[in-house]
């Protein structure tokens, strides 16, 4: 396999709501919606870094495609790093997820590592760290 990712799609329980996040409190850019025409078929993606997006995609479609049973969400599956460059950049997104109504769940601190991060969590419970490594450029 060619380690090559180029979509990160986040199942969510309502599509507006998350778009509303990313978008308009996270700042990500988007089309916006597409897919409606098909049943289980809106999504929404977002531009991350060049060739990779970041979609949502409504729980019961992702269940209905994969032809696996929808189970309850568990928000310690996988965490979705966000280097940053400074330790105020940390601050800066953090405070901007907290504006948007994401819910920290563990403030900007420095890390036993030497590094500055905190986590907060979306609409849907995933959780997103944002970090400041000093040995990894931003």
């Amino acid at each position: 396999m060619n380690p090559h990712i180029t979509v990160i799609t986040l199942g969510v329980d309502d599509l507006e709501r998350s778009l509303l996040f990313y978008r308009d409190g996270l700042g990500l850019p988007t089309k916006g919606i597409v897919g409606q025409e098909f049943e289980h078929g809106a999504v929404a993606f977002f531009d991350l870094q060049a060739g990779v997006k970041l979609a949502i995609w409504n729980r019961k479609d992702i269940a209905y495609d994969t032809k696996i049973s929808q189970s309850a969400p568990s928000p310690t599956e996988f965490t979705i790093g966000h280097n940053v460059g400074s330790k105020e950049d940390v601050d800066r997104v953090m405070e901007q997820a907290r504006k948007a109504n994401a819910t920290i769940t563990v403030p900007p601190h420095d890390t036993f590592w030497g590094g500055y991060s905190g986590y907060f969590q979306d609409p849907d419970g995933h959780l997103w760290e944002i970090v400041w490594n000093p040995n990894m450029e931003g």
